[in-house]
Formats: C-alpha cells, sequence, structure tokens
C-alpha cells in the first residue's frame, strides 16, 4: 500500500447520523479524527419534510444533548411522544403513557436529514476533525496502526478504524466477522402526510395481516407512515399513484386522523434481522447497522446506533494512558458493554415480528391476548417504557 499522507488516531467510515456522531463526540473528548461521509443531501425543491423519520429515546436524546446537538434543532421541527396505542389484528389494545410512566415523553419525532445538518454543523466547528468526502479502498492493519487507502489515491492511518457505514459494511467485510442474515421479505414503506385531525402527540401502531403499519406524530398536523409490508404487497403500494396510496393507507388507519393528504412520494427500504458475530476486530470497531439490523416495529436502530457510539467513546475516554485508542482492551470493554443490550433488542424486535406474522385463528387469539394481558400489568407497562427510553 503507498505511503501515508495523514496520520490520526481514529478514522470513521460512514455518514449518516451514527457515523457523524461518532466523529464529533470523538474530537470532542480531543481525539484527531478523519471522517470519510457525505454532507447531507438538501431537502428536494418544494419539499417540506424528509420522509425517513426517526424516534429518538431519552438516551439518544441525552446524548444529542452531550454532543451540544440537540440544542441546535429547530424545535418546530420536533415532535414530542407523549402516548402510544398498538392494536392487534382483533380488537385488542395496548396503551403507553408517559404519564403513567413518570416519565417527560417516551420519544420525540424527527427527520433523519434535519438532525444529520445539525451534526454537519457542529462537524464543520471542529478543528480536530478533517472531513473528507473520498471513498475507502483498501485496509491494512498493522501491529501499531491501520492504513486505510482511498479512491483519490492518498492513504490515511491511524490506531483505530471505526465502520459506521452501514448494513453491507465495507469495513466489516475487511474482517473475519461472520455475518447472519436472514431477510423479512418485508419492505418498510415511509411517507409524510398532513392529517385531517391533531393527531394527539400519540404514536398510533397497528398489527394487521402480518404487517404493521405506524403513524408517528410529526410537529404540527403532521404524521408520518411507516409501513412494514410484504414485499409483493409493498411493490402494489409502491405502484399506486399518491391518491390511491392515501386511500390505501386511510383504510387501514380508519377516520383516526381525519383526511390525509400524501405529502412526501413514499420510498421502500427491505428489512431484514442482521447479526454480527464480533463487533471488533485488531484495531477496527462496528458500529450502528455495520453492527446489527433488527426490524424497525419499536423504532429503536438508530437508539440502538447512538448507543453504541456512546459506549465505544465512554471507553476511549477512559482508557488508561499507556493505552492508545486501537488497543484491543479497549476495543474487547466495548465489545463487552453492548452485547446485552443488542441481543436483547434483537429478540423482542424479531419475537414480535414472528408472533404477528403467524397465520391462522389461534395465533392471531394467542398475540390478542398477550397484548391485552400486558396492557392490564402496569409494572410490566413501566418496563417496557423504561428499556424503549434506553
Amino acid at each position: 500500500m503507498r505511503g501515508t499522507s495523514q496520520t490520526f488516531q481514529a478514522i470513521v467510515v460512514g455518514g449518516g447520523l451514527v457515523g457523524k456522531a461518532a466523529a464529533l463526540a470523538l474530537t470532542q473528548i480531543g481525539m484527531r479524527v478523519a471522517l470519510l461521509a457525505q454532507p447531507a443531501s438538501p431537502l428536494a425543491p418544494g419539499a417540506q419534510f424528509d420522509s425517513r423519520v426517526y424516534a429518538f429515546s431519552s438516551s439518544s436524546q441525552a446524548f444529542l444533548e452531550r454532543l451540544r446537538v440537540w440544542q441546535a434543532l429547530d424545535g418546530d421541527r420536533i415532535g414530542p411522544v407523549y402516548d402510544m396505542r398498538v392494536f392487534g389484528d382483533a380488537q385488542a389494545e395496548l396503551h403507553f403513557s408517559a404519564f403513567q410512566a413518570a416519565v417527560p415523553q417516551l420519544a420525540w419525532i424527527i427527520e433523519s436529514t434535519h438532525v444529520e445538518q445539525a451534526l454537519d454543523s457542529a462537524l464543520r466547528f471542529q478543528p480536530q476533525l478533517n472531513w473528507l468526502n473520498a471513498r475507502a479502498q483498501a485496509l491494512e492493519v498493522g501491529a501499531e496502526h491501520a492504513v486505510v487507502a482511498l479512491d483519490d489515491g492518498s492513504a490515511l492511518s491511524a490506531a483505530l478504524v471505526i465502520g459506521a457505514d452501514g448494513a453491507h459494511s465495507w469495513v466489516r467485510a475487511q474482517t473475519d466477522a461472520n455475518v447472519k442474515r436472514r431477510d423479512y421479505e418485508q419492505t418498510g414503506i415511509v411517507a409524510n402526510f398532513s392529517l385531517g385531525k391533531s393527531h394527539g402527540e400519540t404514536a398510533t401502531q397497528w398489527f394487521t395481516g402480518g404487517e404493521v403499519v405506524a403513524m408517528l406524530p410529526l410537529a404540527g398536523l403532521y404524521g408520518s407512515l411507516v409501513w412494514s409490508a410484504r414485499t409483493a404487497h409493498a411493490d402494489e403500494l409502491l405502484a399506486l399513484t399518491p391518491e390511491q396510496f392515501t386511500a390505501e393507507v386511510e383504510r387501514v388507519v380508519g377516520d383516526r386522523f381525519g383526511a390525509l393528504e400524501c405529502v412526501t412520494a413514499p420510498r421502500g427500504f427491505p428489512l431484514a434481522l442482521q447479526t454480527v458475530d464480533r463487533l471488533i476486530a485488531p484495531r477496527i470497531a462496528l458500529v450502528g447497522d455495520a453492527a446489527h439490523l433488527i426490524h424497525p416495529l419499536a423504532g429503536q436502530g438508530m437508539n440502538l446506533g447512538l448507543r453504541d457510539v456512546a459506549s465505544l467513546v465512554d471507553a476511549l475516554a477512559a482508557k488508561e494512558t499507556f493505552r492508545d485508542v486501537g488497543d484491543p482492551i479497549l476495543l474487547r470493554r466495548y465489545e463487552r458493554s453492548r452485547r446485552e443490550d443488542i441481543q436483547r433488542m434483537m429478540v423482542a424486535t424479531d419475537g414480535l415480528q414472528r408472533l404477528f406474522a403467524l397465520p391462522g385463528p389461534l395465533a392471531k387469539g394467542i398475540r390478542n391476548a398477550g397484548l391485552a394481558l400486558v396492557g392490564a400489568q402496569p409494572q410490566v407497562k413501566r418496563w417496557l417504557v423504561a428499556h424503549a427510553l434506553g
């Protein structure tokens, strides 16, 4: 590999919310960081919203506040969630309340682009950061550092490389990590709507016919749809005109939100469960979707990734002075700190998806009885809310 042109303590590969949060957090603890990423894409001309939104848990809010990013967000673009109602495929209903759980809110709904642009702005003021719009082409790991060759002919050297480059991670592919992937044979469809009736700052979710439909409250009289549909059905939905698609959504959600108007074109992405047998390799750490992929029915994938970043940064910030940031002892501390949280969330989301995908009246009766049972147990509901908040 050609000689290195620049030396850093860490190289972050990947530019979504998780990768940019990692780069920002590392610079704020005094590390010299290279970030291989692109700036956030602006909204299309005339677009009111980004169709991709996230439900930020309390742990994610606290982490972004720690990075001084949360304070920079436009409050008019943040939709707090004070209640959540879950409907089974019968009459069963499960209600979660922030008031009953004695928490300020259950979550905040924010557009991905809005948060990523705030991260971009914060990153531009970090003198310890070198932001490169380049692609990694090769990785060579040595005893004291790793070298990343770029597509522009240059190369970077660092004690640690962080893979935040998504489910099809290039960084992960350079290791011997064993990846197991199971496609759900579903497509997640996202779109935003103006609402005829207030959502009451309530997130609403329907389990229906093996599919999951959620309407998340955006600020004002707007809502964000996340429809986890069987792939063949999703293809049919995505082929509809905006008016036809809106009619299908209204058929599922009823009159709860009044007349709907689609304000962002529906987009689809495949859904899968993906596990990795190790989050680390020599001088490499994986975070976010590079480390795990879960079903979006609980809205926890991004929160899981930000908890990865927080744990990794904490491990590096607490390192002994005689260790460099790529020391295998530090990386093992990070991996151990994340195993239980990741495993618990994977089991929960995969179990729910499997349960509600089972056909037949017996399965339908069992799952709706389960919803009713949980709904009658305030302590169980508080436990579930506490784990969802992170």
